[in-house]
């Protein structure tokens, strides 16, 4: 018994040793590999036991997850453009239309469908996304690897690439691209090589909303490092360079606004069609104002929920404050650095102040992607295989809930 007990320890140590041979990049490879056929599996179960109700109809297949929801809309931006003229509702407001989605990927998308020679733009859409994922987890590695030993990084690589929003790598949406320049940024600043931020930014500010918080981020970056100047010091050229690329980065935050109102001739074209999302919700014909979309947010859910309307309040407040709380105080989040507490908390800002809470909620939240590694900091045993196992299982619950059965306002991914 001894023997066999023996034997089995040093298989696992000898197959432990050789995978830590492999060079990262074919160790990262590979989870990412394991954990897109574990994602297209459950996406095919989906599609099996998929109600005639879905917005996808019985016996869907993979191109229609892959084209799904947003997808169409990038689809259309790749295929007619943008309007010149917004659709109008007969009250007069601005309707859903291509505007709220940026060009990068829609048309990335197209070219690589061309140049394939496939002619259909869901093979460019899945390719990028796929690929772009890839990277990301990449690139999500060698970030993690500035703070944490290998087996940490490697572990928030494998909940990074397996979490409850995976599908998101293999369906037409820009998130697997923004995350790619997103952490590539993020890897600059913490490396501090600035000239790639000027390219990046522009990347990222045309590929999804975002890019407002990374300049946010920069600008307390900035303070941050001001303040540590005396044991980490702080050369002129930084300075300069977090100015600009905060600078830029701003700029590249309202480019899309101006050039919204510039080809429609209506300088409001970009926030009306953004609200035009937030109407469904609400029905009112409002502007926008910072800051407000939360509050809306917690009295319609509260209608939705049967709850009273401060009971909705009171747990938003408690969720802000304990997130907050946790960037500042775990020591796990503290462990990642700086740069990912104050780009997490950025974000987190930019979100309370533009967004309205739904279910696309939880997608919003992958730019949070280097907590990652806070998940992987742990090292009890079992602990991990926990965190993976829930973190498939929220997989399945979310492909299934908005793909599978996504036929209603609060089942949209």
């Amino acid at each position: 018994m001894a023997d066999g007990r023996l034997t089995a320890s040093s298989a696992t140590t000898g197959w432990r040793a050789r995978w830590d041979a492999l060079p990262p990049v074919v160790r990262i490879t590979s989870i990412y590999v394991a954990a897109r056929l574990v994602t297209t599996a459950l996406m095919l179960l989906s599609a099996q036991l998929s109600p005639a109700s879905s917005r996808f109809g019985p016996d869907p297949g993979l191109v229609d997850y892959i084209l799904g929801w947003d997808a169409q809309w990038y689809w259309t931006v790749a295929v007619d453009g943008y309007p010149a003229d917004l659709p109008l509702s007969e009250g007069g407001d601005v309707e859903q239309n291509a505007w709220a989605f940026m060009p990068v990927y829609a048309y990335l998308s197209q070219l690589v469908g061309n140049v394939l020679g496939a002619g259909t733009w869901w093979i460019g859409a899945l390719l990028v996304s796929l690929v772009a994922g890839w990277a990301a987890c990449v690139v999500l590695h060698r970030l993690l690897r500035e703070r944490l030993d290998e087996d940490r990084a490697q572990w928030g690589v494998v909940i990074f690439a397996s979490g409850p929003l995976a599908a998101l790598f293999q369906v037409g949406y820009a998130e697997s691209l923004f995350l790619l320049f997103l952490l590539t940024a993020l890897l600059c600043v913490m490396r501090r090589r600035w000239r790639a931020l000027y390219l990046l930014v522009p990347l990222m500010g045309f590929t999804r909303p975002g890019v407002l918080a990374f300049a946010l981020f920069l600008g307390l970056y900035g303070i941050w490092r001001l303040t540590r100047r005396r044991t980490v010091p702080l050369p002129r050229i930084e300075i300069v360079h977090i100015v600009a690329v905060a600078a830029l980065a701003t700029a590249v935050g309202f480019a899309w606004q101006a050039i919204t109102g510039a080809v429609t001739g209506d300088p409001e074209a970009y926030l009306e069609t953004e609200l035009a999302w937030r109407r469904s919700w609400t029905g009112d014909g409002g502007g926008f104002v910072p800051f407000e979309g939360w509050i809306q947010a917690a009295g319609v859910w509260a209608g939705v929920w049967g709850i009273p309307a401060w009971l909705c309040y009171a747990l938003l407040g408690v969720g802000v404050a304990g997130t907050f709380a946790a960037l500042l105080f775990a020591s796990s989040v503290r462990r990642l650095g700086g740069e990912v507490r104050l780009w997490s908390a950025s974000y987190l800002v930019y979100l309370l102040a533009v967004f309205f809470p739904q279910s696309s909620t939880f997608r919003l939240l992958v730019p949070l992607a280097p907590l990652a590694g806070a998940l992987a900091v742990t090292r009890r045993p079992g602990y991990r295989a926990c965190v993976l196992l829930a973190c498939l299982v929220a997989q399945w619950a979310w492909i299934f809930g908005m793909y599978g059965h996504g036929n209603t306002f609060w089942l949209i991914p």
